[in-house]
């Protein structure tokens, strides 16, 4: 059963995007993460990329010795990235799609197209005892594949949906949700958790955040954003209000 109340999974890559735009070592996506904890939050997700554009391994293995909460870590399917994974052995791994010349990560991991690619990385996390959550679009054949694969996880791509919103359209936003609440309850039924993430913000946040079967929201970009306003600690702490909200708490 998911929690009555999702969890929170912050996620700390535009901190370093920061960083890296000048060079050295602020801000500290570390310090970042702990001010996240500090706040409420439930964990930490972060994204090594093949082209080191956010967080780098030193971050990774920072985290791993220098916050308690449960690291999720965001990689694609190579050989590089999985060597990675398996020398943190990261509370969770989360396979995502990777082209080098997306600014973020457009759409769901296609399993059923690339399931003979995906199979291995899913079967040797899991030997290490890593839990693996496939980052896919909210459609019934992924869902399924996703179950043949083994995977105890789903993260639900919420990208159409919270574009839907801020773009004031309606009509598609709530075409996109009932994707989305179509699509977490099959994987439920499947015996899958279901998280769910991308764009997120706190205009869009409710109405994701009250799907029953969804058990964790994963945000990053915009809570960067907005703690450059209110602060990182106010911004999660906003967030977690919203996400009770929603669920009655």
């Amino acid at each position: 059963m998911p929690p009555s109340v999702p969890r929170l999974g912050v996620n700390i890559d535009h901190v370093a995007t920061i960083r890296n735009a000048r060079g050295g070592a602020h801000p500290d996506p570390v310090r970042a993460a702990q001010a996240a904890a500090a706040a409420g939050a439930d964990g930490i997700t972060l994204h090594v990329r093949e082209d080191r554009r956010h967080v780098r391994e030193e971050d990774l293995a920072l985290l791993s010795t220098s916050v308690t909460l449960p690291i999720n870590l965001e990689m694609a399917c190579t050989p590089e990235m999985l060597a990675m994974a398996l020398n943190a052995h990261p509370h969770a791994a989360c396979l995502v799609p990777e082209r080098r010349e997306e600014r973020t990560t457009e759409g769901g991991l296609d399993v059923a197209r690339g399931h003979n690619t995906v199979a291995p990385y899913v079967q040797k996390l899991l030997d290490a005892r890593v839990r693996v959550s496939l980052f896919i679009d909210p459609h019934p054949v992924q869902i399924a594949v996703a179950k043949a694969l083994g995977a105890p996880v789903v993260e639900l791509h919420t990208g159409r949906y919270c574009e839907a919103v801020a773009g004031k359209n309606r009509e598609r936003a709530e075409a996109e949700l009932n994707a989305l609440r179509e699509a977490a309850a099959a994987a439920a039924e499947a015996g899958i958790e279901v998280h769910a993430g991308h764009g997120i913000d706190f205009d869009s946040v409710g109405p994701v955040a009250a799907v029953p079967q969804i058990a964790e929201l994963n945000i990053g970009h915009f809570l960067v954003g907005e703690a450059i306003f209110i602060g990182l600690e106010s911004a999660v702490a906003k967030m977690k209000g919203l996400m009770a909200r929603a669920r009655g708490a």
